[in-house]
This record gives C-alpha cells, sequence and structure tokens, in this order.
C-alpha cells in the first residue's frame, strides 16, 4: 500500500505592526520643525549678502544688506519710517476689513441659496476677470484722489479671494451632511452654525491668506498716486533721487509685514481647524 504524504505550508507570518508604522510615517513630509518657513528668506539674505562682499553686485542698482539696514535705522531714526509705516498700516487695515467682511457676506448669500448664487457669484466673477488696478482711474472720477478710493480699491484686492475659496467650500460640502443635518431635524441656524461654517473654514482661511497679501500688493501701487506718506510714497520720492537702498528698505518693509500677517493667519487656522489631520500638522 502506498502512503502518499501531505505537506502543509507553513502559516503567513503576520506582518509586523511595527514595520507598518515605519511605511506610513516613511510617506509624510516629517516632523516640523519651528520657524522653518524663515529658512529660504535667510538664505536668500546670505547668498545677497555673500555676492554683495564679493564684488557680484553692482552697489548703486543693489546695495549691499549692511547698506539697506544702515539706511533703514537712519529713516527709523528721524520718524520718517515710523509715521510711513502707521499710514500704510491703517490703510491696508481699514480696506482689508472692509473686504473681509464684504467677501464673507457675499460667500454666505451666494453659497446658501439660488437666488443668491444666481445674482452674486456671476457679478463677483465678472469683477474678477477685470484687472483691479485697472479701476483706479474711474475709481478716482467716482471717490476722488484722496484715502477713499485707495482703501475702496484695496477692499476689493481682499474681498475676491476670499468670496471665491469660502464659496468653493461652501459648494464643495457634502449633501450627505445635509441630508443627515434634515434627519436630525436642526433648524437653519443650527445648520449654519454645525455644518456650514465648520465645512467652509478650511476654504475660507485659504482665501484669507490670500486677501492679506492682496492687501499689501495693492498698496505699493496705491501709496504713489497723491499720496504724501506711506511706503509706497517714500519709495517713490526715492525712486527720483535714485536713492536704490530706501527702495529696498521699503520692499523689505514690505514683505516683512506680509511674512508676519501669513504666519498670524497660519497660526489661528492650526488653532481653530486643530480638529483636522493633514500633512502639514
Amino acid at each position: 500500500m502506498t502512503t502518499t504524504t501531505v505537506t502543509t505550508a507553513p502559516p503567513l507570518a503576520e506582518p509586523d505592526p511595527d514595520l507598518r508604522v515605519r511605511r506610513r510615517r516613511s510617506l509624510s513630509p516629517g516632523k516640523q520643525v519651528p520657524a522653518a518657513r524663515l529658512a529660504g528668506p535667510a538664505l536668500l539674505v546670505v547668498l545677497w549678502a555673500v555676492a554683495s562682499a564679493a564684488g557680484a553686485l553692482d552697489p548703486g542698482a543693489i546695495p549691499a544688506p549692511w547698506t539697506v539696514v544702515e539706511s533703514g535705522v537712519h529713516l527709523w531714526t528721524d520718524g520718517t519710517l515710523t509715521d510711513d509705516i502707521l499710514t500704510s498700516l491703517q490703510r491696508a487695515g481699514t480696506g482689508f476689513v472692509l473686504g473681509l467682511a464684504a467677501g464673507i457676506a457675499l460667500a454666505l448669500a451666494s453659497g446658501l441659496t439660488r437666488t443668491g448664487e444666481a445674482l452674486i457669484d456671476g457679478t463677483v466673477n465678472l469683477n474678477r476677470a477685470i484687472p483691479t488696478l485697472g479701476l483706479i482711474p474711474l475709481f478716482i472720477l467716482w471717490l476722488g484722489i484722496g484715502e477713499t478710493f485707495k482703501i475702496a480699491i484695496i477692499a476689493i484686492v481682499v474681498y475676491i479671494p476670499i468670496y471665491l475659496n469660502t464659496h468653493a467650500a461652501l459648494s464643495g460640502i457634502d449633501s450627505r451632511f445635509v441630508e443627515l443635518a434634515e434627519v436630525q431635524g436642526l433648524n437653519r441656524i443650527q445648520f449654519i452654525r454645525q455644518i456650514v461654517i465648520p465645512g467652509a473654514l478650511p476654504g475660507f482661511f485659504v482665501g484669507l491668506r490670500l486677501g492679506v497679501t492682496g492687501s499689501w500688493l495693492g498698496l505699493v501701487v496705491l501709496e504713489q498716486i497723491n499720496a504724501t506718506s506711506g511706503l509706497g510714497y517714500m519709495m517713490f520720492q526715492a525712486q527720483n533721487y535714485g536713492q536704490t537702498d530706501v527702495i529696498l528698505v521699503g520692499l523689505v518693509v514690505y514683505g516683512i509685514f506680509g511674512l508676519i500677517s501669513d504666519s498670524t493667519v497660519r497660526i489661528i487656522e492650526r488653532r481653530v481647524l486643530s480638529w483636522r489631520r493633514t500633512l502639514s500638522s
């Protein structure tokens, strides 16, 4: 009688859970380093300083960093830079607040009602297609050449990205959440507070960052039109006298305020949206 020996393959080993965790972690960008975003600007300044020290840059066209710092300290001590900064902050702040309020209100009206969407969304997109700085001559005729038209232009620059991103976030809310809210018997206010606002916040913060940056970009141009103070005015006057170092002082101050504004929005976003788990967190 012939006997047949049946061999069974050894059972497959269970995957090591630690190995799976290590594989997952290797796909992520890694641990976030505090103040890592300053590495790029710092490297740029170092390269600028090295090139200036080596004589690779024309001092008349691009002064050395230490020359720009000396000019900035001189303008600060005589009070010129302080007054210009305060004036620019007031203009940018006023226009930003108006644009923020308009962007949020229009996005909510357009995103939550079909009537609002029909009346608002197309109009805003038409406004977006028109270069905002191209509206300056028309706004000067309407509002005069004083401070009002400058603030109005800044408000337009700010409200457009806030509206677009907030409206897109509202439109992107999953319809299943709406059905869930109806099943739970939420009223309109509860629906907006518990479903709409949390769902729209990520897009809103993207628009807020773009709006903050846009307020400073618009200010550079507007302060060179019939202005008697402000960073843009200071840079325009420096252009007339060939003071490249003063122009760079103004650009550096604009850049610092823009970076601080963007970082502040990022910090607020991380705190408000702490419930999210993203690559950046």
